[in-house]
Formats: C-alpha cells, sequence, structure tokens
C-alpha cells in the first residue's frame, strides 16, 4: 500500500510537472491564422491574409523653386497660392484606407496587435477586379498593378486618379514572439538583437522547441514503468498470503 501511495504521488507530481513544463513552452509551432477575409468593399478587393492597404494618388500640381511641376500625390496639394491655370481639386473623389485582421491567432492563442504592426511586412497585391462595381467600372481601367481613372495612362491629366492595393504577411515568427498571459506577444527588441549571429541564437531555440515537445513523453514513460512496478509489487504481495 505505501508503495502504491508513493507511486500516486509521484505520477501527480509528474503530471503537474508536465502541465506546468506545457506552459512555458512560448514558442510557436503552427502557422497564423488571420481569422476573416479582409475586403475593401468600394472596389470588391479582398485579401486572406494580415492587412490590406488603399493607396489613393491623385495627380496635381506642385509649386518647386522656379516653377511649377505634376505629380502623383496622396494627399491633395492646396493650390490656394498658386498663378492662375495650376488650380488643384480641393480632395482626393476617394480615401486612403488601411483594414487589419481583427482576431489573428496562433496555435490556438489570440496575437497581440503590436505583432502585425512591427512585424508584418506589406507587399504589393494584385487584383483580378472581377467585383468591380459598374459605377467604379466605367471610370477606371487597369494601370500599372492597379486600377487608374485617366483615358490615356501615359499623359494624365491634373484631378486623375490611380489606386493600388497592398497586403500584409508575416515572416517566420520563432523567436520574435512569446506567450505571455494567454496572448502572443512581440519579444522586446532589445531580446531580439542581443546576439549578433541569428543562426546563432535560432540553435537553442530550435532544441529548446524539440525538448518541450518529448519531455511529455519521457514523463509518460516514467508513469508507465511506475504503475508495472506497482502492478508486480501487488501481485507479489498476493502470493504470500
Amino acid at each position: 500500500m505505501n508503495a502504491a501511495r508513493a507511486a500516486a504521488m509521484l505520477c501527480g507530481l509528474l503530471l503537474c510537472a508536465a502541465a506546468a513544463h506545457a506552459q512555458d513552452a512560448t514558442e510557436p509551432e503552427g502557422y497564423p491564422a488571420p481569422g476573416e477575409v479582409l475586403v475593401d468593399r468600394d472596389f470588391g478587393v479582398d485579401t486572406r491574409e494580415f492587412g490590406l492597404d488603399r493607396r489613393v494618388e491623385m495627380y496635381q500640381w506642385r509649386q518647386h523653386e522656379g516653377g511649377y511641376e505634376r505629380v502623383w500625390n496622396a494627399a491633395p496639394i492646396d493650390s490656394g497660392g498658386f498663378a492662375a491655370g495650376h488650380e488643384n481639386p480641393p480632395e482626393l473623389p476617394l480615401e486612403n484606407r488601411r483594414w487589419w485582421a481583427d482576431h489573428p491567432m496562433l496555435d490556438g492563442h489570440p496575437m497581440d496587435a503590436d505583432v502585425l504592426r512591427s512585424l508584418g511586412e506589406w507587399r504589393v497585391l494584385q487584383p483580378n477586379f472581377s467585383r468591380l462595381p459598374a459605377n467604379l467600372a466605367a471610370s477606371f481601367q487597369p494601370e500599372g498593378e492597379g486600377l487608374g481613372s485617366a483615358e490615356n495612362p501615359l499623359d494624365p491629366q491634373i484631378g486623375d486618379v490611380r489606386v493600388s492595393w497592398r497586403e500584409l504577411v508575416l515572416p517566420p515568427l520563432a523567436g520574435k514572439v512569446s506567450l505571455r498571459e494567454g496572448v502572443w506577444r512581440r519579444v522586446a527588441q532589445a531580446n531580439a538583437s542581443a546576439d549578433p549571429n541569428p543562426a546563432a541564437a535560432a540553435a537553442p531555440a530550435r532544441e529548446k522547441g524539440h525538448a518541450q515537445r518529448m519531455w511529455p513523453l519521457f514523463g509518460g514513460g516514467l508513469i508507465a514503468i511506475i504503475a508495472i512496478v506497482v502492478a508486480t509489487r501487488r501481485r507479489r504481495e498476493r502470493r504470500g498470503r
């Protein structure tokens, strides 16, 4: 009976240690998921990544030393003090907008918004515009990586608009995030840049992750051995009676 109690206590301790060890396993193992599809409903453009950015530029006059030049600009240029014949529209016909994934997840836990904003990388998105509304299809045509309102893209006029999109992707997050209080948060920049040799820093992280995955197997094997020992002793005690 004493052996059985000791074995039960040891099993309990092992299970508690395993639970604590699992909580300390802060390296991500799976792939992040953004959640819902992000959609620019004005143009029917969507992405399954972690962010969607719409950039609107208008062809405008800009004053510079010695005269004026025509440029694409993402904000209205005030032409109130410009010479006659150099008037700009007072505002852009469309606004620049950005959408973020509301509920990004990694290994079943939410990700802090700072992970997306600090570690995410913007890349060009080239939509097929199959869902472009009819009213916009009458005003825009494919131009470069997006859409443009110029009748001749090689000769735009003041007030013409062009629109392009980008999507936010995440790089591999091992060593860049840690699980704290049930949320994946960005590792402090000081810690991330402490080791000038990233390859050397990545090796211990991989070894740690491997040990975290193997530890429950070792614990389970030890519990099985204890159970066999206890059963053997009980059989011997019964035979002795």
